[in-house]
Formats: C-alpha cells, structure tokens, sequence
C-alpha cells in the first residue's frame, strides 16, 4: 500500500551519503550541497494512482510523477538523465534508476513510524531516516 507514505516527511538522520553520492558519480560541489541539504520529501497519490514525489531542499526541489511498475525518464536532483522505474515489493518502495550502464536502487520503507530510505550503488549504502512532519 502507497498509502502509508503519503505525506512530508523531513530527514531526520543520514549515514554513508557522502560515499553514495561518490559512488553515482556526483562531483564535490554538488555533494557538498548534497550533505548540507536537509530535504523535506513530499508524497502523494492521485485519484488516479500517479505518484508524485517532491524533494524540497533550499537548494532545489525536484519533483518525479510515476505510476507503478511504468518506467519513466527522470532527470535527478544531480543532474543525472535516467530510466527509472518504481515498483512496490513486500511494502517498499523500490526506485531502480539506470543510465550510462550504471544502476542504482533507492528502497523507501515505513519502519517504527519513520520513512527509511536505503540507497544502493554496488557495494555502498547510504541509509537517510525521514521523520514525518507537519
């Protein structure tokens, strides 16, 4: 269910993303902004099951529309231009983004009332724990 996600949630704890961001290539600059940044993430679903996901930083808010399953073209918060495709499994929200033969995976998950977000790229993981907000 996509339910339990919708809302604002605001980063509460983040581990390794430094080292993630590393890891998919994202330049010094850009990571420093990256580690500074405190994004609130913004959920919600339509009555027609689309997804949006806002990601609101002082920086830059970046916003994905998706359905499940429906791979979609997305230009990330780094400038990456990928394929991306976000299905539900066993109640996480699994973001697969591909581009340049690269891959790297974002699991989103309800745990103990807070939204983890386990990212994934070949051996480095980053977790980021989101609090919900107002």
């Amino acid at each position: 269910m996509v339910e339990q996600f919708v809302g604002t949630w605001t980063l509460v704890s983040s581990e390794n993303f430094e080292e993630y961001m590393k890891a998919i290539g994202v330049g010094f600059a850009t990571r420093q902004m990256g580690n500074l940044a405190k994004p609130n993430l913004v959920i919600n679903v339509d009555d027609a099951g689309i997804i949006s996901m806002t990601s609101e930083t002082t920086f830059k808010t970046t916003e994905i529309k998706f359905k499940l399953g429906e791979e979609f073209d997305e230009t990330t918060a780094d400038g990456r231009n990928t394929k991306t495709i976000v299905t539900l499994d066993n109640g996480k929200l699994v973001q697969q983004q591909t581009w340049d033969d690269k891959k790297t995976t974002l699991e989103r998950e309800i745990i103990d009332g807070k939204l983890t977000a386990k990212c994934v790229m070949d051996d480095v993981v980053a977790v980021r724990i989101y609090g919900k907000g107002a």
